[in-house]
């Protein structure tokens, strides 16, 4: 393999690889909310430990302010931002949402991100953006507690804010396909967990939009689809047209092995978060070689299970990029 690109293709096709991938990524707290300092943090990140492929991650927030939501930086280890000022407090507010289009300020500037990175990575590096499923974006755009009354109390309602915001997610998708500058999408799914909605509320409000959504993505060649948190549903979203399923797999189960019969994607962890911050080099190095071994020779990427917590150590990092080396 020359070119990460290339190890990355050869993973998803079954083709005899020089190494296992790996890709970790992290929020940038301060630096996420200018197109530029953005940019150049995950460039920064990107030179420091050549990662297999580069996953722009913006605050979640950055597909909701031009709705009028505002959140502040607070310290949260994992880098995200709290939400100070909610769009929805009320059953009506759902109706009162605009379809956005992609030259809307907050999401013309993640484009501008976007740019920015292919302009310096090229196409040798494959390139993934974060998008949030409509339903985690109408999570923060209400609150977990509000949004869950709210679909239970009136799932009409609640059904045509999810619309539009899935249409403008859409929207934002194709603009980013047309312009060629990613390779794929961060698909973030956070809703399909047993202690936030049954199975059968996920797949009204949840899978339901995630693969309208998700049509938009389908011509793109490296979407990624992360399914956030414990106690998951993890049928529910095996099916979806996703070339790469990541997971908390040191968490909840299923573990890389049971994953592998379960769906037709590349499974991507292997690294629990509490070992990359807490543990020591030769925690990690074992963490991974043990990720290596369940999955018996089929494709893997080594990865965390969800965002890296940005506390992590340097040498921790370290020790999980060379490990995929020897």
């Amino acid at each position: 393999m020359t070119t990460h690109r290339e190890r990355i293709e050869a993973c998803l096709s079954g083709a005899r690889l020089d190494r296992t991938p790996i890709a970790l990524w992290r929020h940038f707290p301060v630096d996420d909310q200018t197109p530029e300092t953005l940019a150049a943090a995950t460039l920064e990140w990107q030179k420091n430990y050549d990662w297999d492929l580069v996953k722009v991650t913006p605050s979640s927030s950055f597909a909701l302010k031009d709705w009028g939501a505002v959140d502040e930086w607070r310290g949260d280890t994992e880098g995200t931002r709290r939400y100070i000022r909610r769009v929805i407090t009320s059953l009506d507010d759902w109706g009162k949402l605009n379809v956005l289009d992609a030259d809307s300020p907050h999401l013309a500037a993640q484009l501008k991100c976007l740019s920015i990175l292919r302009s310096e990575l090229g196409t040798s590096i494959p390139l993934v953006q974060t998008v949030y499923s409509p339903l985690a974006q109408a999570k923060n755009l209400a609150g977990g507690d509000v949004l869950l009354a709210h679909l239970r109390m009136r799932p009409d309602l609640v059904g045509r804010g999810l619309e539009i915001i899935a249409e403008s997610t859409r929207r934002f998708i194709r603009a980013a396909r047309a312009h060629g500058l990613v390779d794929g999408i961060f698909y973030a799914v956070q809703h399909a967990q047993a202690q936030l909605l049954s199975k059968e509320e996920f797949v009204e409000f949840g899978r339901s939009y995630d693969l309208l959504t998700l049509e938009s993505a389908r011509p793109l060649w490296l979407n990624i689809l992360h399914l956030h948190g414990v106690n998951v549903y993890f049928q529910s979203v095996a099916d979806y047209p996703a070339q790469i399923i990541n997971w908390h797999d040191r968490e909840t189960p299923p573990s890389l092995s049971d994953a592998l019969p379960r769906t037709h994607m590349v499974p991507c962890g292997g690294i629990s978060r509490e070992t990359i911050v807490y543990g020591t080099m030769n925690d990690v190095s074992t963490e991974v070689a043990n990720a290596i071994e369940q999955v018996h020779g089929n494709p893997v990427i080594i990865g965390t299970g969800c965002v890296l917590p940005v506390i992590a150590s340097h040498g921790n990092l370290v020790a999980a990029r060379t490990s995929v080396e020897i």
